[in-house]
């Protein structure tokens, strides 16, 4: 898994992402909380990085970034709402962790097919197997 400095800096990244619009809405709120505690980041800690981010660092293994981006990918989608910014904002932050730009691309197209646009995990990982082939 992830050094904690990584951990930050994946919650902190998620965190400036639901920040896009200016405010956190709950349902962002609570999921940013839920990931906080998957990651095994407390509270104060969360607090804080709600305030000021930290060091970025992009995860090491291809699975840890495709793990990421499917985070961001839920996140976006939890409060049922997305604008071109966000969509935007989250294909660059994909090309900035390395992540196949077609992969990416065709995630974003096939979203809208699931309910509440949440793709399996799955179908996400047969998408990235497909351009690393």
């Amino acid at each position: 898994m992830s050094s904690y400095e990584e951990k930050l800096s994946i919650l902190s990244e998620m965190i400036a992402f639901a920040q896009i619009d200016k405010t956190i809405k709950e349902p962002e709120f609570s999921f940013l909380l839920s990931v906080a505690a998957q990651l095994g980041i407390e509270r104060e800690t969360f607090d804080s990085l709600l305030k000021k981010s930290s060091k970025h660092v992009i995860p090491k293994s291809q699975a840890d970034r495709i793990l990421q981006f499917h985070r961001l990918v839920l996140l976006m989608n939890v409060d049922e709402e997305q604008d071109e910014v966000e969509v935007s904002r989250l294909h660059n932050i994909g090309l900035g962790m390395g992540l196949p730009p077609s992969a990416i691309q065709q995630v974003l197209s096939i979203m809208h097919q699931y309910p509440n646009k949440i793709v399996p995990p799955k179908v996400l990982i047969n998408i990235f197997k497909a351009h690393y082939n």
